[in-house]
């Protein structure tokens, strides 16, 4: 049965979602799904014999492409299945009577999944459900994924921090527990201000170890993940390239052709480390050895991975040159598996911009 966390906010597990979508109800009118396939075919592999009408309103895909559909139909199994690593969400109406709106969103419980890119879509949905009606957040078992998520809804609408939001979500239903990995996420998620604010180096690290994770499991890059092109005004933000009298954006051009390769905010930030100089303890200094301020800054920097970056995904390459998209000028390097910067830092993946090849201006 479905548990009361707000009004007009339930969280519950697959029985709970199947007896509303299977059987109507009069409280609820909206179901959100985290399952590891979201079209409604989950209910083939746990319950077989079940057909449950949908009316699929649109579908849309990472990085914002839609289909959309007005057939209705009755669909059992595979027939309706998507591929899960390129769907953002599914829309429709469901139910005996087709009354519901069901959002279904792919999402695996596991302490490396990719919480945060779903957020923004979860958390307008339950807030237009709850203006509509009552919604349920639910998953398998009702305890990790949907916990995550409704945690997270509490943590925007009432300004609680992670621990907090999770410890009222526990005061109406006391065996939620979401992983580790979502834990981690929703304090990103608490330290960015609770929002995805996609220019904040706490993300800009989320997402190339998201990425990095993806290369590692052998999955193909999709360069639509890539940061847009800030030589291609057409394709950015024109925040991020238009001028700004109050503020000027700094920009970083190939030193050779003038082109710009990246701005201020495609720079992941990184801790200075010890660098060369953790091995040179024992080596004579005139002076204090420990003294540090005479030595020089990153000679390099690292951005996200920008679409100019083609060789970073051609033949699915471990590590490689970045050469300017104009003049194919040598402008550093990348590496999926990471590179030191020459302070002693890790970055990892690594898409690393020498400062020697490039000049700094403003827009």
């Amino acid at each position: 049965m479905p548990y009361l966390v707000r009004d007009r906010l339930f969280i519950g597990d697959i029985n709970a979602a199947a007896n509303i979508l299977q059987n109507g109800s009069t409280e609820i009118t909206h179901v959100l799904s985290l399952l590891s396939s979201a079209s409604i075919s989950f209910f083939s592999d746990w319950r077989s014999s079940v057909v449950i009408p949908t009316k699929e309103i649109r579908k849309v895909f990472v990085g914002g492409s839609e289909c959309n559909s007005s057939v209705e139909d009755e669909v059992e199994g595979s027939k309706k299945d998507v591929r899960s690593d390129k769907l953002l969400y599914s829309l429709e109406m469901a139910g005996p009577d087709l009354k519901l709106v069901r959002m279904a969103v792919p999402l695996r419980d596991m302490e490396n999944e990719d919480l945060l890119d779903y957020l923004d879509v979860c958390l307008d949905f339950i807030d237009e459900s709850r203006k509509e009606g009552s919604v349920l957040v639910h998953c398998f078992a009702g305890v990790s994924r949907s916990a995550a998520v409704i945690t997270a809804y509490l943590m925007r609408t009432e300004q609680l921090s992670q621990e907090d939001a999770l410890y009222s979500l526990q005061q109406s239903c006391e065996f939620v527990c979401p992983n580790d990995g979502f834990l981690d996420q929703l304090k990103m998620f608490e330290d960015m201000g609770f929002k995805i604010d996609h220019s904040s180096s706490i993300y800009k690290r989320f997402h190339l170890k998201v990425l990095g994770d993806c290369y590692n499991r052998g999955e193909k890059i999709d360069t639509s993940k890539f940061g847009a092109d800030p030589g291609l005004p057409t394709e950015s933000e024109p925040s991020k390239v238009a001028p700004n009298e109050d503020k000027p954006t700094r920009a970083y051009r190939c030193k050779k052709c003038r082109r710009v390769v990246a701005v201020q905010e495609n720079v992941v930030d990184h801790t200075p480390g010890e660098g060369e100089t953790c091995f040179q303890w024992e080596k004579r200094k005139s002076g204090n050895p420990f003294n540090r301020s005479d030595e020089g800054e990153c000679s390099s920097i690292f951005v996200e991975p920008l679409r100019w970056m083609t060789t970073a995904v051609e033949e699915g390459a471990l590590e490689g040159k970045l050469s300017c998209a104009h003049c194919e000028a040598r402008l550093g390097y990348f590496n999926w598996s990471g590179i030191q910067c020459s302070c002693g830092s890790w970055i990892t993946p690594a898409f690393q911009l020498h400062k020697s090849r490039v000049d700094l201006s403003t827009l």
